[in-house]
């Protein structure tokens, strides 16, 4: 019998800020800790294990029942629950933790390979941080938590091991074993996942908490909460529990999307569960979704747009009669949390990654991304959405008249190509990013949205002037023919005078 060591209860592994690495133990017992560490997809993995336990050890009945347990309430019960279930949280032994030693035949991986930012074969390398480094025990389980979900498609997996006798999906239309699919936590592209964020980590697990009634109204997961895999891990690809977990909310938590176990050097690396994803009309309740449509929408990481950008997106469940995006953490927590607490915020974040072929893989513009805001309990609701609807769309606009002053600023002086008008947009969002919280805390009172939409004109100006130079003439001539008029956007600005008489 394997001997089990690493236990994820007591040995420190999760990031956190300001503090370093603590173990689960130390996390449900320290209502101090402010927000977890590490890169936007280790935090949206971690989020996901923390809310399972929690789910796992507690599943209010509904609102009053989710009010009366309190974030203290609810690390109690994990901590209850961590004491019952210590023997399914080592990295190594018997049963390791997330793993499947039955997949011990598929081809050894080394561990740079599976992730993303790592240049492996003959991928280009233009940094360090790309340079594959060994992983201590901490880096492993927090990597073998992150591909539960996250995994990238490709051929990296061994698909020739197929633990469910005939099970046709590890093949190709040959017959032959055929690429990995992508993770459901990240899809083609690239998910954004949001959640409410509290002031402390116990307070974020309790905001983002579903009750039972929630999970029933969600209409998702006909299997409901679910097992927890850690309570038992599933046996092949479609076995009873899979099955259990394609259907649940706990296998959106957890998906097992990858059958792996760990070695000294690497690790064993298959393709396992493969979980319906948006078009067959399940997602994480961390995505958000617009089931109105014929063919169902999703909100994607854009490394050239911030989540910030998608706020509007992402509330549009204040608007009365809305049919737009939902993201079911936030349409069914924000109101509800914002009755326990004076400011609560919103994290939204991802990877953004590209496909070719089956393989998918982090290039060019690829990256990982993440925005944190937070908003006043007090003036939740339609009035202050419908300001900030208003005013992000004049962004928007802002950001077209510049891109289009630009481009004809440059094919006035001879130049078409459009680089520059998207450095001057950029640019423009870039400083507007520095403003947006104030933003946010302004749309309960008009005026004060006056009074910053003079920073955003000049932002627009600078944005303009920066890319357009006005050294010659010619320049000059063209400068002032195509600078940006921004009056109708500055209109109501002005304060009101009385006329002579």
């Amino acid at each position: 019998m394997a001997e089990n060591k690493f236990s994820l209860l007591n040995e420190p592994w999760i990031p956190i800020v300001d503090v370093g690495h603590v173990s689960l133990r130390q996390l449900f017992s320290a209502p101090s800790y402010r927000a977890l560490g590490g890169n936007p997809v280790q935090k949206i993995a971690l989020t996901k294990l923390l809310l399972a336990i929690a789910q796992a050890a507690y599943t209010p009945e509904d609102d009053d029942d989710w009010a009366a347990l309190g974030s203290q309430g609810l690390a109690e019960k994990c901590l209850q629950y961590l004491d019952k279930w210590q023997d399914s949280f080592y990295l190594y032994g018997d049963k390791p933790f997330l793993q499947i030693p039955e997949i011990s035949k598929a081809t050894e991986q080394s561990l740079g390979a599976v992730l993303p930012e790592i240049a492996t074969g003959n991928t280009t390398v233009f940094n360090s941080f790309q340079l594959e480094k060994n992983l201590n025990d901490a880096d492993k389980a927090l990597l073998i938590l992150t591909l539960m979900g996250f995994s990238l498609a490709g051929k990296k997996t061994d698909n020739s091991v197929v633990l469910s006798a005939g099970y046709p999906g590890k093949s190709n239309d040959k017959g032959k074993p055929g690429s990995g699919k992508a993770g459901a936590s990240i899809g083609f592209i690239g998910f954004l996942h949001s959640f409410l964020i509290g002031e402390s980590v116990l307070q974020t697990l309790w905001f983002n908490l579903l009750t039972t009634e929630q999970i029933d109204s969600i209409g998702l997961y006909p299997q409901g909460l679910g097992i927890a895999p850690w309570e038992a891990m599933p046996q092949g690809e479609v076995c009873p529990i899979a099955q259990q977990l394609q259907q649940s909310l706990m296998g959106r938590l957890i998906p097992v999307s990858r059958f792996c176990l760990l070695t000294e050097n690497g690790l064993h690396y298959s393709e396992g569960i493969a979980h319906p994803d948006h078009n067959a009309g399940v997602v994480d309740p961390s995505v958000a979704v617009d089931f109105t449509k014929a063919k169902p929408k999703v909100i994607w990481v854009d490394s050239e747009r911030r989540p910030w950008r998608f706020l509007t997106a992402l509330l549009s469940f204040m608007e009365a009669n809305s049919g737009s995006f939902k993201c079911y953490h936030l349409s069914l927590g924000l109101l509800r949390a914002r009755q326990e607490t004076t400011k609560i915020g919103i994290w939204s974040g991802g990877l953004k990654v590209s496909s070719n072929a089956g393989e998918q893989y982090c290039s060019g513009s690829d990256d990982f991304v993440e925005s944190t805001i937070f908003m006043e309990s007090s003036y939740l609701g339609e009035t202050w959405y419908q300001q900030l609807k208003l005013e992000m769309a004049e962004l928007d606009q802002l950001a077209k008249i510049i891109y289009g002053s630009t481009k004809s600023f440059f094919a006035d002086v001879g130049i078409h190509d459009a680089k520059q008008a998207a450095n001057a947009s950029n640019l423009f969002w870039q400083l507007s990013e520095r403003q947006f919280q104030n933003l946010i805390d302004a749309c309960d009172d008009s005026e004060k949205t006056k009074t910053l939409r003079k920073t955003f004109a000049k932002f627009a100006s600078k944005s303009y002037d920066d890319q357009c130079p006005k050294d010659t003439a010619r320049q000059l001539d063209a400068w002032a023919k195509n600078h940006p008029n921004l009056s109708k956007y500055l209109k109501d600005t002005q304060p009101t005078t009385e006329a002579h008489t």
